[in-house]
């Protein structure tokens, strides 16, 4: 089997992984196993009154990719390569770059060109920071640095390099987002994330690495803690996001109460959610009661709780900014 090959297989396998649902949280045994399998039960909401806390200031911006790019510069290019101490290829390059800055990406250029989000407009609409990939299928991909130029690992002979865009890019791919990129749902549900909501650069990297809404996950913060980082429900959810011990290890979150780890848990598990529902409503109500109440109420469950829950977070989002 090729190495492109197996590269689909791995991406076919892991999005069935993502469609698993199963029962509702109140069985944590059931919640577990669902969570191990990456989408997770829904967390149990954890109410709390306490201030929100400051916001985080280790942002990723298309300028701080730019700049990681550049340390590479010189870097021999080696097909195949991923350390910058051998050699890297195009796409060795860029994996690099953004997993410096705590961002994974594919391995190969015809995936990173799937990544984060379309740039439509060609070259005049894209920022520092988006993805350039070029041919049909792809092959080759750059990081663009602003003023018509790029950098790129080109070829064996020559090292990586900053150069003009000398080709049109095929695709504009932008992983980092600038205030909010489209909800995985399909009723569209989108809101833009205010600049001054706390942990917005955790929710504005989380959303760049799974393609949920920063604002959806700002507003889920929002409701199920205040923005607490410390807040501790009476049925044993833990943190920002609120998750459940059981679905937290499931995550792979070793700790719910570091705002990195929440945050980044709780948008993979509403990625999950998101895929298999395809609605914003009914991934809120399965985050909160669990997708198996979902699945056997047919949306989203008489518990008054959940419905208060996703009333108040769809306000927020239709209200346009979080």
């Amino acid at each position: 089997m090729s190495v492109t090959e197996v590269t689909a297989k791995v991406a076919q396998i892991q999005a069935q992984l993502a469609s698993l649902s199963t029962s509702v949280v109140a069985d944590p045994l059931a919640a577990q196993a669902f969570a191990s399998r990456l989408t997770a039960a829904g967390a149990t909401t954890g109410t709390t009154t306490a201030a929100p806390a400051a916001a985080s200031t280790g942002g990723v911006t298309g300028d701080a990719v730019v700049a990681d790019a550049r340390k590479y510069l010189g870097v021999p290019y080696v097909w195949g390569g991923t350390d910058p101490a051998k050699g890297l290829d195009c796409s060795g390059l860029v994996q690099r770059v953004y997993q410096d800055l705590g961002i994974e990406l594919p391995r190969v250029s015809y995936e990173q060109a799937k990544a984060g989000t379309a740039v439509t407009g060609g070259l005049a609409n894209a920022e520092p920071g988006d993805l350039l990939a070029f041919h049909s299928p792809v092959s080759h991909i750059a990081i663009y640095i602003g003023d018509g130029k790029m950098i790129e690992a080109p070829r064996p002979g020559l090292d990586v390099r900053v150069t003009d865009v000398y080709d049109t890019p095929v695709a504009i791919r932008r992983i980092i987002p600038d205030g909010g990129i489209a909800a995985a749902g399909a009723d569209g549900v989108s809101a833009r994330m205010s600049p001054t909501t706390p942990y917005a650069d955790l929710f504005r990297a989380a959303g760049a690495r799974t393609g949920v809404d920063p604002a959806l996950l700002a507003a889920v913060a929002k409701q199920e803690s205040a923005f607490n980082p410390d807040a501790v429900s009476p049925a044993g959810a833990q943190g920002l996001m609120q998750l459940m011990p059981g679905t937290a290890r499931g995550l792979g979150v070793s700790n719910p109460l570091d705002p990195a780890q929440a945050v980044d848990g709780a948008a993979r598990l509403l990625k999950g959610l998101l895929a298999e529902f395809g609605r914003t409503d009914l991934a809120l109500a399965a985050y909160n009661a669990g997708p198996g109440a979902v699945h056997r109420y047919h949306g989203i469950p008489p518990y008054a709780e959940t419905r208060t829950y996703v009333s108040r977070i769809m306000a927020d989002l239709n209200g346009g900014t979080v």
